[in-house]
Protein backbone atom coordinates (compact mmCIF):
# COMPACT_ATOMS: atom_id res chain seq x y z
CA UNK A 1 0.00 0.00 0.00
CA UNK A 2 2.81 2.43 0.78
CA UNK A 3 4.16 2.25 -2.78
CA UNK A 4 0.72 2.99 -4.17
CA UNK A 5 -0.28 5.86 -1.87
CA UNK A 6 3.03 7.19 -0.60
CA UNK A 7 3.89 9.23 2.47
CA UNK A 8 0.42 10.83 2.86
CA UNK A 9 -1.11 7.52 3.98
CA UNK A 10 1.79 6.86 6.33
CA UNK A 11 1.43 10.32 7.90
CA UNK A 12 -2.36 9.92 8.26
CA UNK A 13 -1.83 6.59 10.01
CA UNK A 14 0.65 8.19 12.39
CA UNK A 15 -1.76 11.05 13.17
CA UNK A 16 -4.43 8.48 14.03
CA UNK A 17 -2.16 6.38 16.23
CA UNK A 18 -0.82 9.43 18.10
CA UNK A 19 -4.20 11.14 18.44
CA UNK A 20 -6.73 11.25 21.26
CA UNK A 21 -10.18 9.62 21.31
CA UNK A 22 -12.89 11.78 19.75
CA UNK A 23 -10.44 14.30 18.24
CA UNK A 24 -9.24 14.90 14.71
CA UNK A 25 -5.44 15.07 14.72
CA UNK A 26 -3.67 16.65 11.74
CA UNK A 27 -0.18 17.65 10.66
CA UNK A 28 1.07 21.21 10.15
CA UNK A 29 1.37 20.40 6.44
CA UNK A 30 -2.37 19.60 6.36
CA UNK A 31 -3.18 22.90 8.08
CA UNK A 32 -1.05 24.82 5.57
CA UNK A 33 -2.74 23.11 2.61
CA UNK A 34 -6.30 23.47 3.92
CA UNK A 35 -5.71 27.18 4.51
CA UNK A 36 -5.04 27.52 0.76
CA UNK A 37 -8.31 25.85 -0.25
CA UNK A 38 -11.03 27.07 2.16
CA UNK A 39 -12.27 30.46 3.34
CA UNK A 40 -10.05 31.26 6.30
CA UNK A 41 -10.47 34.05 8.83
CA UNK A 42 -6.89 33.55 9.99
CA UNK A 43 -4.20 30.92 9.69
CA UNK A 44 -6.07 28.58 12.05
CA UNK A 45 -9.82 29.30 11.89
CA UNK A 46 -12.25 28.70 9.05
CA UNK A 47 -15.90 28.19 8.07
CA UNK A 48 -17.26 24.63 8.44
CA UNK A 49 -20.71 25.53 7.08
CA UNK A 50 -23.22 28.39 7.36
CA UNK A 51 -23.67 27.89 11.12
CA UNK A 52 -20.36 26.52 12.33
CA UNK A 53 -16.74 27.55 12.46
CA UNK A 54 -13.71 25.42 13.15
CA UNK A 55 -10.20 26.03 14.35
CA UNK A 56 -6.94 24.16 14.37
CA UNK A 57 -5.63 24.17 17.93
CA UNK A 58 -1.90 23.60 18.17
CA UNK A 59 -0.98 20.45 20.05
CA UNK A 60 2.74 21.12 19.79
CA UNK A 61 5.59 19.03 18.51
CA UNK A 62 5.43 15.30 19.04
CA UNK A 63 7.85 12.56 18.05
CA UNK A 64 6.28 10.59 15.19
CA UNK A 65 7.80 7.20 14.41
CA UNK A 66 9.66 7.35 11.11
CA UNK A 67 9.08 11.11 10.77
CA UNK A 68 10.79 12.69 13.78
CA UNK A 69 9.41 15.77 15.53
CA UNK A 70 6.28 17.13 13.87
CA UNK A 71 4.10 20.11 14.79
CA UNK A 72 0.52 18.86 14.99
CA UNK A 73 -2.97 20.28 15.58
CA UNK A 74 -6.42 19.17 16.68
CA UNK A 75 -9.45 20.28 14.65
CA UNK A 76 -12.10 21.67 16.99
CA UNK A 77 -15.48 23.27 16.41
CA UNK A 78 -15.83 26.82 17.72
CA UNK A 79 -19.18 27.25 19.52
Amino acid sequence: SYDLWGDAVNTASRMESHGEPGKIHVSAEFVANINKSVRCNSSISFILDERRRGAFVERGEINIKGKGLMKTYFLEEIP
